[in-house]
């Protein structure tokens, strides 16, 4: 199971279906991105395109009828009546049509009554409809997928949170696509204190029951789609990270693996924006997963190794010298780029370190997540909160972690903290969003899964003992719920009251798991994956996937949008909380 691997096979069977020849390539907003993710533009410049379009520009360009366009689109009504108006006014030869997920039969109707000159000679569905961000990681670019019901009684409510009516839609194409192009009708759980986990479960049972001819796959494996509730884990999206990848979106933000360097001073134009791509970046594929220690020393090695070669570029002194420079050019020129980028993005990450006092708020983090002492603890953050070295950003997100954890606790001070933290200066839309955070991880049954039940502490104890023998860095402590909720389901014991099935109860061993949490994944998370795929003693393959891929802003925008509107003034649950 790759799918990096399986949309790049459909983007290369498109090029190779429409045979030899000059193409260009008609995409979409979205398709646009799909494509950026898994080819670089000179990969696919070798597979003769040599154009790249957008449906949605304006038709701007003259006609070009030397030229084949192979059209990939996501399947919605604008695009349909785009490619309509373009097939009525062909500006290209022929059409080699495209679609990266289940297209209508009445739009295929409608599409060949426009197609009056008889140019399309392909119409195909591709199932390619996420980003796919690495082999085992893919993401649906969907920031805010809840919003709060308007209820008189919450206690009423199974849950207070629903779909976003036209984001539930674009979920289960998304989902639907990945098991298409990974050729998996699996047997589907979903966590059941999360109202939205169940209406996604079931509207994906609905396609796989309505298009069971696309899904009457021979498989061998036993495969498994288990839907999981943000909610449920809080705490992940809030800590700073400290692996490469992580550790860049949380300080930097990664977008369809750009990243934006533009506003540190005296940085070069080609540097503004740099690709981090585990495909076409070979330092940061065998680094993206080594924590901030680790990095710093291979990006010394690299350094080294680069100044090496540079010294032997320079010496050209007879024909053979000639001939080697010209043969290892253009192999030295990339490294130089890759030495240029990552020297750029690490040295930006060690002066937000160290801008931010990161480390001894990382720390503090780090124990509130996987220990239990509560008054050392509250001490502690009240020390952090006092020091005017700690952005209001981190001493909130402290405060956050304290509440999530210890908001049962019969001492526990919340009203205290946020008072310090109003005391300190911190605005009070800052302020506020703590108790939107405890909301939003209140919101699930509190019999199940709870972060902060007893059971959940129990776990968490245990798991922090058991880590503590292969943890080096006090940084990297902290195990993301997921983790351990895949083991139990590898290992046949996740609870069926907690994660139930629709329809028929599968074998004991599962072989292949797409795990989906909707209110988006982390790159902690991405990294717990990785390691379970490749340290199992079970053997099993695991996808992640979410609605987006958070950093802790992205997160609280996540919260701050799907709480906004609950029915729980601030003052109430100000009472709720306190002691």
């Amino acid at each position: 199971m790759n799918i990096i691997f399986a949309v790049k096979s459909y983007i290369t069977k498109m090029a190779e279906e429409s045979g030899p020849g000059m193409k260009v390539l008609l995409m979409d907003k979205q398709t646009t991105s799909i494509v950026s993710m898994v080819y670089s533009q000179s990969e696919i410049l070798q597979k003769e395109v040599y154009l790249f379009e957008r449906l949605d520009s304006g038709g701007k360009l003259e006609p070009m009828k030397h030229l084949k366009c192979i059209a990939y689109l996501r399947p919605t009504k604008e695009n349909v009546a785009l490619l309509s108006n373009e097939l009525r006014n062909p500006k290209y030869g022929v059409y080699y049509i495209y679609f990266s997920n289940i297209i209508a039969k009445a739009d295929i109707k409608t599409l060949a009554e426009c197609d009056e000159l008889e140019v399309v000679r392909e119409v195909q569905e591709f199932y390619g409809d996420y980003l796919a961000v690495s082999p085992h990681l893919f993401s649906l670019n969907i920031p805010s997928c809840a919003e709060g019901k308007y209820v008189t009684n919450l206690r009423s409510q199974t849950d207070p949170l629903s779909w976003i009516p036209e984001h539930l839609t674009r979920t289960v194409q998304g989902i639907t696509s990945v098991l298409l192009s990974l050729k998996k009708n699996p047997f589907i759980r979903y966590q059941n204190n999360s109202g939205m986990a169940k209406r996604l479960a079931e509207k994906i049972r609905e396609v796989l029951s309505k298009e069971e001819h696309l899904f009457d796959f021979r498989q061998q494996e036993v495969s498994m789609l288990l839907i999981l509730d943000r909610r449920g884990d809080p705490i992940t999206p809030l800590l700073s990270q400290w692996t490469y990848q992580a550790m860049v979106h949380e300080l930097l933000t990664i977008t369809n693996n750009r990243v934006n360097l533009s506003h540190i001073p005296g940085i070069s134009k080609e540097l503004q924006e740099v690709v981090l791509s585990s495909e076409h970046d070979e330092f940061y594929a065998d680094n993206m997963y080594l924590n901030y220690g680790e990095i710093g020393q291979t990006m010394k090695e690299l350094m080294d190794e680069f100044q090496r070669k540079a010294k032997s570029q320079q010496k050209v002194e007879s024909i053979a010298d000639m001939k080697n420079f010209v043969e290892t050019y253009p192999q030295f020129k990339k490294m130089s780029g890759t030495v240029s980028k990552h020297v750029a993005v690490i040295s930006e990450l060690s002066t937000l370190v160290t801008k931010r006092n990161l480390l001894e708020v990382s720390e503090m983090e780090q124990e509130l997540a996987c220990q239990d002492q509560h008054s050392a603890q509250l001490q502690r953050i009240r020390q952090v909160i006092g020091n005017s070295k700690v952005r209001d950003e981190e001493a909130c997100k402290l405060v956050m972690l304290y509440a999530l954890r210890y908001k049962r606790h019969s001492n526990n001070d919340i009203t205290g903290l946020i008072y310090a933290l109003k005391k300190r200066g911190v605005p009070e839309n800052k302020t506020n969003i703590i108790y939107n955070v405890l909301e939003y991880g209140n919101l699930q049954d509190q019999s199940v899964g709870d972060i902060v039940s007893q059971e959940a502490v129990v776990k968490i104890t245990k798991r922090f003992f058991k880590d503590l023998k292969g943890v080096e860095n006090v940084y990297t402590q902290h195990v993301p719920l997921v983790k351990e909720t895949l083991e139990d389901l590898i290992k046949g014991k996740l609870r069926e009251n907690a994660y139930p099935l629709l329809g028929m109860c599968p074998p004991k061993r599962v072989q292949d798991i797409i795990v989906f949490i909707i209110g988006g994944v982390t790159y902690e998370e991405s990294l717990a994956i990785h390691q379970l795929n490749h340290t199992s003693t079970i053997p099993v393959r695991v996808i992640l996937g979410g609605t987006t891929i958070h950093n802790s802003q992205t997160f609280l925008q996540e919260v701050l949008n799907a709480t906004q509107h609950l029915p729980i003034s601030h003052s109430r649950m100000n009472r709720n909380y306190r002691n």
